[in-house]
């Protein structure tokens, strides 16, 4: 097969992978290089400062020795596995016509997750020193990797990453005879943090969720991001809607909605950015599962607030529990009331970056308020 086909196969075989967003903040000193880790960004998103950019997001394999039930790889009728000089060659022609300004290397189990991990090391040691490319990889690591292989990838990756797949271990149990969900993937994270925390991975670390892949409840999975936020130093976790694949042990079980795994993000964006309690979504849940054809933020405030909120007295924590506020704005209100001014017309929320038409319900200016009917039936 040659690099092109190679090219084809494991670059449809990634893009189960979700790794939507951030540059590194690692600093680049050298002139002798090429690539910029400042700018990297992640495949066809938007960076901080508002560019478009991508990333090449491949397999070095899709062979596994793994039997994940919902998986093409093990099933795969077509194998292929690029040579680390291959694959480093690929990169950097890519790279330098401007059609990708970073790597996310992951892989299926050639042998064993260390072998494996040793030939992805040998693809990002030629990256960076041969071809000295200084910009953003996010390097995939595989569970059962041992400590010594992800110190190596620390010392090249801006970012590690692992992916969890499921809430809890009894679920793992339900995809997977091989995977140890405590000491094979948790375990893992355990030490990419130890890792992260002595600034060798400029942009932490990340994981995946499948979202529906093993029956689990919403709940389920938010009591476990939530626990990963606050144990793993996590930066952010990613969900991935459940697809049915032809061949796997999965493929007559139902597709999830698309707009699970979107609620499933505003409730994601909410914990880590909001830092709403985990106990607070509860109450807008139906048997652990999430209302798909309303906000729920909006879901929130409706059973959070029993009138109209005054703006110019309420808490920071009642402010990001209005829909159409958050950090920023809710800070700007803040410093009004500090400084005993008074907001006293629409405009000015407005101008601080209110988005109107979701606040109003949730709010009194001067004793007025414009309160939609359904709000106060439902």
């Amino acid at each position: 097969m040659n690099t092109l086909e190679k090219l084809q196969l494991l670059g449809e075989s990634a893009k189960y992978d979700s790794c939507a967003s951030s540059a590194s903040k690692r600093k680049v000193t050298t002139n002798d290089r090429i690539g910029n880790a400042a700018l990297g960004g992640i495949c066809h998103t938007f960076t901080q400062d508002g560019r478009c950019v991508s990333l090449f997001k491949t397999l070095l394999t899709n062979e596994c020795k793994f039997d994940c039930k919902y998986c093409p790889n093990p099933c795969a009728t077509r194998k292929a596995m690029f040579e680390p000089d291959e694959l480093a060659k690929t990169f950097m022609s890519l790279y330098v016509r401007n059609y990708v300004e970073g790597l996310f290397l992951s892989s299926g189990i050639a042998k064993d997750p260390n072998y494996t991990t040793e030939k992805m090391l040998e693809t990002v040691n030629l990256i960076r020193t041969k071809y000295k490319f200084h910009g953003y990889i996010h390097f995939k690591i595989l569970p059962g990797t041992s400590y010594e292989l992800i110190k190596q990838a620390a010392d090249f990756a801006d970012r590690l990453s692992i992916n969890i797949e499921v809430p809890n271990k009894s679920r793992m149990s339900e995809v997977s005879s091989v995977k140890d969900f405590k000491t094979d993937i948790l375990r893992r994270q355990a030490w990419i943090k130890h890792i992260v925390q002595k600034s060798k991975v400029a942009a932490g670390q990340t994981t995946q969720l499948v979202v529906g892949g093993s029956d689990e409840t919403d709940l389920e999975i938010l009591k476990m991001m939530d626990w990963e936020y606050k144990n793993m130093d996590l930066k952010r976790g990613y969900y991935s809607a459940f697809t049915p694949i032809e061949g796997t042990a999965f493929e007559a079980r139902q597709r999830q909605p698309l707009l699970r795994e979107h609620r499933l993000y505003n409730l994601d964006f909410m914990l880590r950015n909001y830092k709403i309690k985990l106990n607070d979504f509860e109450a807008i849940m139906q048997d652990g599962m999430l209302p798909l054809n309303e906000d729920p933020k909006v879901l929130m405030a409706r059973a959070t607030f029993e009138k109209p909120v005054d703006i110019n007295t309420a808490a920071y924590t009642d402010l990001m529990r209005i829909p159409g506020i958050g950090p920023m704005t809710a800070k700007r209100i803040r410093g009004m009331q500090n400084r005993k001014l008074k907001i006293v017309n629409y405009r000015q929320l407005h101008n601080m970056g209110v988005v109107l038409k979701r606040a109003k319900p949730f709010i009194e200016i001067e004793g007025k308020s414009q309160a939609m009917l359904k709000r106060w039936l439902n």
